[in-house]
């Protein structure tokens, strides 16, 4: 592959990742806080809205993790052409409940991975020099969602090798999980519980988090690790005792 293909590939990756992002964080910024805010003024967690200086803030350092991510994008795409990974084009090599059950255990090991490398981030010799810059968020915006140290989105961007090489992946099943993943990150710093005070009380489905679930954690800093599920917060007795109380 020539220079200028290798630089037509990087900015085609680059320009989706920063697209995802932005789409994802601004719809949600532009349905909660601009056209409906005075329907969901109500459901504001900490009782006021993020500064504008602070969404800035956000905004600069999600763009340098936009960067670093298409670059770990630009690198598997780059192997995956070559046929180092696991991602495979043909639904018809692994059928159809692959491609669900695939999309599931990504997202398992999405959840385990964030877990236990956000309890690392928080050891107090990394988390004043590295993760301090999310936490400068304490009332996060949905533009915090990539809002990271240019080292934690390095270690954020670890789960992308791990699953292309360890898990049989479709192209379909990748981009659901790309998809996925922005949006539960998106809602969980958006500021305004949307979901109704029945949710946490219901067993079936109160082991997902919440915007409440990672808004204690940008709060209080101490609990609340989980990224989809409560399951390691529960495991491990990390989860707010609050938690339930707030969020109704």
């Amino acid at each position: 592959m020539h220079t200028i293909q290798f630089l037509d590939l990087y900015a085609h990756i680059l320009l989706v990742d920063f697209l995802r992002y932005f789409l994802a964080a601004g719809t949600a910024y532009l349905i909660f806080w601009v056209v409906f805010k005075n329907r969901w003024k109500r459901r504001i967690i900490q009782r006021k809205l993020p500064q504008l200086k602070k969404m800035w803030f956000e905004f600069r350092y999600s763009m340098s993790t936009v960067l670093i991510f298409s670059s770990v994008g630009f690198c598997i795409v780059t192997l995956k052409n070559q046929g180092y990974t696991l991602i495979y084009g043909n639904i018809s090599d692994w059928g159809w409940a692959w491609i669900f059950t695939s999309f599931a255990l990504m997202i398992l090991l999405h959840d385990a991975w964030f877990y236990w490398t956000h309890r690392l981030m928080h050891h107090p010799k990394i988390f004043r020099h590295v993760h301090l810059v999310h936490h400068r968020s304490t009332n996060p915006s949905p533009w915090a969602a990539y809002s990271f140290h240019p080292i934690e989105a390095v270690v954020e961007a670890g789960i992308f090798p791990l699953i292309v090489f360890t898990i049989p992946a479709h192209e379909i099943t990748l981009l659901a999980f790309l998809l996925y993943m922005i949006t539960r990150n998106v809602l969980g710093h958006l500021g305004i519980e949307f979901l109704p005070a029945w949710f946490v009380k219901n067993r079936w489905i109160n082991w997902h988090t919440t915007t409440t679930h990672h808004d204690l954690h940008h709060k209080y800093f101490n609990s609340n690790y989980g990224l989809y599920f409560t399951w390691w917060d529960k495991w491990f007795c990390t989860e707010h005792p609050h938690y339930q109380e707030v969020f109704e």
